[in-house]
């Protein structure tokens, strides 16, 4: 078999493939249909257990998914989730972060094809957490959960192989970053001193939700020496105000994830989470002297802001209002939150997953 070997039509479902399981794997490394790690192979039988698990049926479409317009149907959701090594109760989150992702103001396209290294960030609220045996804890972004890595993984295996974003061809991202090859936790809702993210953006205490967003990886904020909410804010603040990111050119949403301690210190000090968004809107900005002219114009003319320099009184924020920066519990014990800034040429949506089965699939 020929490493260069042409792919099977993007509408063909059935492939027979000689051989085992080994020369499957191989074969869907030499068609481009993986992320580059191993798979699993997605057997028929192993398709349907997972259409099981999803709340429509096997040919009823998501929608199409940019650049290549795909149809996202369930089938071959469920495909990518198997090779993703996703479970069938896994496929409701899928769902739910797919129609998140059609959203226009989410701007999909851009995401699929920028150079810019963002990726498509999950983020699991309320009870599905618990029922999915999501790591909202120690390590949560990072290795060692079923549920994070292969939801994860495979919202990047859908996006690339129904999507078309290609690394080289359509995914343009300069550099990329391991935040692409799937990116999704869970909210701490237990150690939060604050209500949970979804009651925010107008969704009931007793749903789940997905937050998605075109977003980079976590940027760590290491303090272990303050002990009140405003040092504590303070060097999230000075760690956002950054010159090369996005945000500081169009605002967009973004988020600051505090680890528990951090979260109870501020807490403590009588911060409410709009108070801490409040903080960070007024000293997460960047001066105007800290800009080479040229970058200057660039910002400016990009973000269209360049008139409002004097309002901001020359320090650039970075996001347009407060309630942008969006606040939330992750993590386990240690002194450490992590900024995760966003491609921001698009913006958060939040879906309801819908983990009640109400319909017969078979």
């Amino acid at each position: 078999m020929s490493a260069r070997e042409a792919p099977p039509p993007a509408d063909q479902l059935d492939i027979a493939i000689e051989g085992d399981e080994s020369e499957a794997l191989e074969r869907f490394h030499a068609w481009g249909f993986t992320d580059g790690l191993p798979i699993v192979v997605p057997t028929r039988e192993r398709v349907d257990r997972m259409c099981a698990g999803a709340k429509h049926y096997p040919l009823e479409s998501l929608g199409n998914l940019a650049p290549r317009n795909g149809a996202a149907t369930i089938q071959k959701v469920a495909i990518n989730a198997v090779m993703a090594g996703c479970l069938p109760e896994h496929m409701p989150v899928l769902e739910a972060a797919i129609a998140a992702i059609q959203v226009a103001d989410f701007n999909l396209i851009a995401l699929q094809t920028t150079t810019h290294p963002c990726a498509l960030l999950a983020i699991v609220q309320g009870p599905a957490v618990e029922r999915l045996k999501m790591n909202a804890g120690h390590g949560c972004m990072g290795p060692g959960n079923r549920a994070n890595a292969s939801i994860g993984r495979a919202l990047r295996l859908i996006q690339q192989n129904i999507g078309g974003a290609v690394p080289g061809t359509s995914d343009k991202a300069t550099q990329g970053s391991p935040a692409k090859a799937g990116f999704c936790f869970a909210e701490n809702e237990a150690e939060s001193p604050w209500p949970p993210l979804r009651t925010t953006l107008g969704f009931t205490l007793d749903g789940s939700c997905v937050t998605v967003a075109p977003a980079e990886g976590p940027h760590n904020v290491n303090d272990h020496g303050s002990s009140d909410g405003e040092s504590v804010l303070n060097t999230i603040a000075q760690t956002m105000a950054t010159v090369g990111n996005n945000n500081l050119y169009v605002g967009g949403d973004h988020f600051v994830v505090f680890g528990p301690e951090h979260a109870q210190a501020v807490a403590k000090s009588g911060f409410s989470r709009e108070d801490v968004q409040r903080y960070l809107y007024e000293h997460a900005r960047v001066s105007v002297d800290r800009i080479s002219a040229q970058k200057l114009d660039e910002l400016t003319s990009w973000g269209g802001y360049a008139d409002r320099l004097e309002e901001w009184g020359g320090r650039i924020p970075l996001a347009r209002s407060a309630e942008l920066i969006r606040v939330l519990v992750a993590g386990g014990a240690g002194k450490h939150s992590c900024w995760i800034p966003t491609f921001a040429v698009g913006y958060s949506q939040t879906r309801r997953i819908e983990l009640e089965k109400e319909i017969c699939l078979l």
